[in-house]
């Protein structure tokens, strides 16, 4: 259910290189209709959240030189809440400059913060699973983060242990762990009780400044010196000169890794990060021959196990390849075997 102080922060300055040629510093993943459904990450992202939160009450962090990108590709987000970082100092200055300035205006504000390219297959489940944690925010000063409950054992996500039931879903956090080897991942999938981090929080403007003044107090004294310029002519020129002296850390070790006040919801709906070409092979709709498909005349013959993402094309035909990433977008091409698309970065330097 929408509240009038739902707030959505949507952190949108990656790269995402790993998806060449798909994606490039230019024009990233989240920028992207990766999915061939006609709306690009971003704007998937936004509409999720459209019944729980008004356009007007979302704000997006990127940096400056997709700063026209948000704005052409999600108008409603008024222009002021589209703020520029000055330099890339990871997810707790993010965060904190976000927050601090919805505080300033909207000091009851409950937040929601997410990634700006992940995808979600579920969106009635996934508001959901976010109306709980907002509702829950509401009346206690803690903070909540979105587990995901795995189906296999990654090594690409961190974990969150789940401790104690505290009722209606939602349980305490017991601690974090870092991406672990795959034996680990496996165990862990025994066992039970471990979820993937999401990077997905929720938690009131009150709460999260008040942790990270305990918890990060040299990145709040930098957030406090800034806030004196924010909404004004200053803003830009102050936020320039400070931003860039925060700490470079995440939110998991300034804060998350720290508290004692942290709750998650495990969730399942359809969710990814959608950072590899395979997790979008093994997300999308395949062929008998398991051939994954983006554009609009793509024909496969004798071909298997593939991923091809060509929209745009008028015709492309693919002949006797078994396992490949097949990618163009404008004057860049891929073929590649999806067992080495760890290289990709390596092969495009």
């Amino acid at each position: 259910m929408a509240s009038s102080n739902n707030h959505l922060v949507i952190m949108a300055g990656g790269i995402g290189s790993r998806f060449w040629p798909m994606s490039t510093q230019s024009m990233p993943k989240q920028f992207v209709d990766v999915m061939g459904v006609g709306r690009t990450m971003m704007q998937m992202t936004v509409e999720r959240f459209l019944p729980l939160c008004p356009a007007e009450h979302m704000w997006v962090v990127t940096v400056e030189c997709y700063v026209d990108l948000v704005k052409s590709q999600v108008p409603d987000i008024p222009h002021d809440h589209i703020i520029a970082e000055p330099a890339a100092r990871s997810t707790a200055p993010c965060i904190a400059l976000a927050c601090w300035k919805i505080r300033c205006h909207y000091p009851d504000a409950n937040i929601v913060v997410t990634p700006s390219d992940a995808l979600v297959l579920d969106a009635h489940e996934y508001r959901k699973v976010l109306s709980k944690a907002l509702e829950y925010t509401a009346v206690h000063p803690d903070i909540v983060t979105v587990g995901i409950c795995p189906n296999r054992p990654e090594t690409g996500y961190g974990y969150i242990k789940e401790g104690d039931h505290v009722g209606d879903g939602i349980h305490k956090v017991q601690s974090f762990r870092e991406k672990p080897s795959l034996d680990v991942a496996q165990s862990y999938l025994n066992e039970g009780g471990y979820l993937w981090n999401a990077g997905i929080f929720v938690w009131t403007a009150e709460a999260i400044t008040h942790a990270i003044r305990k918890y990060a107090p040299s990145l709040a004294a930098v957030m406090d010196e800034m806030a004196e310029s924010f909404y004004t002519e200053t803003e830009h020129s102050v936020v320039a000169r400070l931003f860039p002296t925060c700490e470079k850390i995440s939110i998991d070790y300034a804060v998350m890794e720290k508290a004692d006040n942290i709750y998650t919801i495990p969730a399942d709906f359809g969710w990814s990060d959608l950072g590899t070409w395979g997790s979008l092979w093994s997300l999308k709709e395949r062929t008998e021959e398991g051939n994954a498909i983006i554009g609009d005349d793509v024909r496969m013959i004798d071909s298997k196990d593939c991923i091809v993402h060509a929209p745009g094309l008028s015709k492309v035909v693919v002949q006797g390849l078994d396992g490949y990433i097949v990618s163009q977008h404008e004057d860049r091409l891929l073929v590649c075997r999806r067992d080495h698309e760890q290289k990709i970065t390596d092969y495009i330097k």
